[in-house]
């Protein structure tokens, strides 16, 4: 019953995942890349509204990071890098990922998370298990006694567990045998095709080479960047001297990066040209511990900003370090298709500026005035990528509601400091000088926000289309307007309408979409 209880979760999980790549196409958000030729394998193009949405959400991330902190400073580091840089940094030896292929479907999977899909999905279990106990008792429900009692969860957690340890394991011994014999061992099977006919674990290295020179005998090897982080390293003290940064200090960086994915799959999720925010905070050797408690505190309540619900974040601590972090964790977001990282914390000592200095030759360290002596600052480093949080933000607005009249309508939900177009102008028809009026508001309301104008269809069909497209607000334009300089303005969430002056709208949106006002809510 419960396995079919959990097919039925997941069949419900896949068809909203359906939704959403279907509506983020129809409604000008994201389209696959080259298209017309039959597209190119996880690799998408930002819509006319998908570009706005990111934009809005990069904007907001750059204001609460660089903006409202005057100890952190942005920069824009090139792409192509110095071919050390990568060595240095561990990429060239170290950047790969465990392969594995299915012989009968000839499907190819990230060992890894084959083996972390398994493990979530019996997670999955143990959250119905809670769920269903939680509805049964009501408020007398205790978690933390259900969780330690019930026969199901402690057999599952158990199993849980074990999965992690054997994993961390066979990951940082690099025991490729033991990979595979975990996956055998679990009964884990295409998620394609189910056979369970696997090749041999093997390593793949993630990053893109190409040539540059104007020869092939006088080229240099470099690499398409995997990550925004090296850019900074290699300027940290070139934007410590010029900016008179004093520790602790950050620097900030928004941009693509690259990477060759094994399995490039769930959409924008996970691609091979991605977009990265990103920031590193140098600080005193001994204090970065509590740094990183800082910033997974800070992080988190930017993301409940938001207002996405507390209950889709969770935190996760890796089972396995990084070669450079003494600590590390994800936040992870409840996308359609389960929990997944949407940003990492990590601690990364000072392994980067050390390993710099020592391919560079150049010294890479902060002299302390207070404490009269030199040395290399520890890291505490943010990193989201901006297409999971674009979809993070996407798949969670997408609502289908049913109305008071029996029938539903589609709408996309999204956090109006986010939304593409903040307001709809309508004429209520295209003739008695209505237009007029209505293009007079916008062109007033464009200088402060992104609007829309739309005088095709019935209104009730242009109020349905801004519902799906995410627009805050639509305004119409009748011809009332005409004698009393009034306009109807509808709530997107609420569907509420209300007569307002024309000399009101820029407030009234304002109150709605002003940056300050949700940035606000990380301190309250």
């Amino acid at each position: 019953m419960q396995t079919f209880i959990f097919a039925l979760i997941m069949a419900k999980q896949e068809d909203q995942f359906k939704k959403v790549l279907s509506h983020a196409k129809e409604y000008g958000y994201v389209f696959q890349s080259s298209e017309i030729y039959d597209g190119l394998s996880a690799v998408y193009d930002y819509a006319q509204n998908g570009v706005e949405l990111k934009k809005n959400i990069r904007d907001y991330w750059w204001k609460a990071m660089v903006q409202m902190h005057e100890n952190i400073v942005g920069i824009d580091a090139a792409i192509l890098m110095h071919p050390t840089t990568w060595k240095a940094s561990g990429h060239v030896d170290a950047f790969n990922d465990p392969l594995i292929d299915n012989k009968d479907s000839k499907k190819r999977y990230r060992a890894d998370v084959l083996v972390e899909d398994f493990r979530e999905k019996i997670n999955q279990k143990i959250q119905k298990d809670v769920a269903k106990a939680q509805k049964r008792f009501g408020d007398a429900f205790n978690e933390e006694e259900f969780r330690a009692t019930n026969q199901n969860v402690i057999r599952r957690q158990k199993q849980i567990d074990e999965i992690s340890a054997e994993l961390t394991r066979v990951q940082e011994e690099s025991d490729l045998v033991g990979f595979k014999q975990l996956i055998v061992d679990l009964g884990i099977g295409c998620p394609a095709s189910g056979s369970k006919n696997w090749t041999e674990v093997k390593q793949f290295n993630l990053m893109f080479g190409t040539q540059i020179g104007a020869s092939a005998e006088n080229s240099t090897q470099v690499y398409l960047r995997p990550e925004t982080a090296q850019g900074i390293f290699v300027n940290f003290l070139n934007v410590q001297k010029t900016g008179r940064m004093k520790i602790p200090f950050g620097i900030a960086q928004t941009g693509k990066a690259f990477r060759n994915e094994i399995v490039a799959r769930q959409f924008i999720f996970r691609m091979r040209e991605f977009e990265q925010m990103e920031m590193q905070f140098f600080v005193k050797p001994g204090t970065q511990k509590e740094w990183y408690e800082n910033w997974k505190g800070s992080r988190l309540k930017w993301h409940l900003s938001l207002g996405m619900g507390e209950e889709n974040y969770r935190f996760h601590d890796h089972d396995k370090l990084a070669h450079y972090a003494d600590a590390a964790a994800d936040i992870e977001f409840n996308f359609p298709f389960g929990f997944k990282e949407l940003e990492g914390i990590h601690s990364r000592t000072d392994f980067d500026l050390k390993a710099h200095e020592e391919f560079s030759g150049k010294k890479l360290q902060y002299f302390d005035h207070t404490e009269n002596k030199s040395y290399v600052p520890y890291v505490v480093e943010t990193s989201i990528g901006l297409d999971r949080m674009f979809l993070a933000v996407f798949s969670n607005s997408l609502q289908e509601e049913a109305l008071d009249n029996g029938t539903t309508r589609t709408v996309l939900k999204l956090p109006a400091v986010l939304a593409p177009y903040k307001a709809a102008i309508f004429p209520l028809v295209k003739k008695d000088g209505l237009p007029e009026v209505a293009r007079k508001i916008m062109d007033d309301l464009k200088w402060d926000f992104n609007v829309f104008y739309d005088e095709k269809d019935a209104v009730g069909k242009r109020y349905r289309r801004q519902d799906a497209a995410g627009t805050p607000f639509c305004i119409t334009v009748d011809h009332d307007s005409l004698e009393d300089n009034s306009v109807t303005i509808r709530h997107r969430d609420t569907m509420e309408q209300k007569r307002v002056a024309i000399s009101e709208l820029k407030e009234i949106i304002k109150a709605e979409v002003d940056v300050k006002t949700w940035l606000q809510k990380i301190d309250s």
